[in-house]
């Protein structure tokens, strides 16, 4: 069965698990949310965690996502870069990844989703997964493996999250915090490399069986 995701700017792991099936599909005809993951992600810092996020131009009304434009009056590519490089430059995979991923922070995209899906996309292939994603053709406010409002910075952080992850991987600060759970799929990235997609297919599996999804 299809899982259906909300856009999201470099999303967080357990997003990333279902993105191991061979199709999946991203909803494309809803409202911008704000405090969501549509535009903000965790790393794993020297201070532990840290939420980077993406200035979008708020409109007074609702507005498509598809609508939903980046601000750039701040240079806020240069600072979530600095800070990205500064988590991960010592990190196994950084070097190896880093050419990849920098560009999303210097090139300027106009649309949010536009910018969120080729991020998604950029990575997919860093992973060699051939995944297929979609977009929706119209708004369903329930549908059948609805992950849209489930993967939530709220419920990540809510004790029966079911989305948890209990298997630990490499972090570099994990010495200082221990193993921090549920951040960015660049924190997965950078630290596992091509186990990446590995472990976020063994993730998928104990979701969908644990989830009866």
């Amino acid at each position: 069965m299809t899982p259906l995701l909300s856009t999201s700017f470099l999303p967080p792991v357990e997003y990333f698990a279902f993105l191991t099936q061979q199709e999946v599909q991203v909803e494309s005809c809803e409202h911008y949310q704000k405090q969501s993951f549509r535009t903000r992600c965790a790393i794993f810092t020297a201070n532990g965690r840290e939420t980077l996020s993406l200035p979008v131009v708020h409109c007074p009304d609702k507005e498509s996502i598809l609508q939903t434009r980046i601000d750039y009056s701040t240079p806020w590519q240069r600072t979530l870069w600095r800070a990205i490089e500064s988590a991960y430059g010592g990190s196994p995979f950084f070097l190896y990844y880093r050419d990849a991923i920098q560009p999303f922070f210097e090139k300027r995209y106009e649309l949010l989703f536009d910018y969120n899906l080729q991020i998604i996309k950029t990575i997919l292939r860093a992973l060699r997964l051939p995944t297929v994603i979609t977009t929706t053709d119209d708004f369903q406010p329930m549908a059948e493996n609805d992950l849209r409002e489930l993967i939530h910075p709220r419920r990540q952080s809510k004790a029966d999250y079911p989305l948890r992850l209990t298997e630990p991987y490499y972090q570099v600060f994990a010495h200082k915090f221990c193993f921090v759970p549920n951040l960015s799929v660049i924190d997965l990235l950078f630290n596992l490399g091509p186990e990446a997609g590995p472990y976020l297919q063994r993730l998928r599996t104990r979701f969908q069986h644990e989830m009866n999804l």
